[in-house]
């Protein structure tokens, strides 16, 4: 199971299904929320060592990075 929430900036959204649910019978509920998240996305006693990323290959896609036309506040699986 999946839990995200999503701000949409138009009446669409477009989002990724598991391969697992592909073919299956899946359940999505929208409704408004108001309430302030409990959960805080980190903490805050937070260090970051130096990492290095390897992008070479890497071309970066603008409208496949904006086609979902929402910004996800909150994901995770359960």
């Amino acid at each position: 199971m999946i839990r995200s929430i999503f701000v949409p900036y138009n009446e669409s959204i477009v989002f990724p299904i598991p391969q697992e649910y592909v073919g299956q019978k899946i359940e999505v509920l929208v409704f408004p929320i108001e309430e302030v998240f409990s959960k805080p996305a980190f903490s805050k006693n937070v260090t970051f060592n130096s990492i290095s990323i390897d992008t070479r290959g890497y071309k970066f896609n603008r409208e496949e990075a904006n086609e979902s036309g929402c910004e996800v506040l909150f994901s995770e699986d359960l």
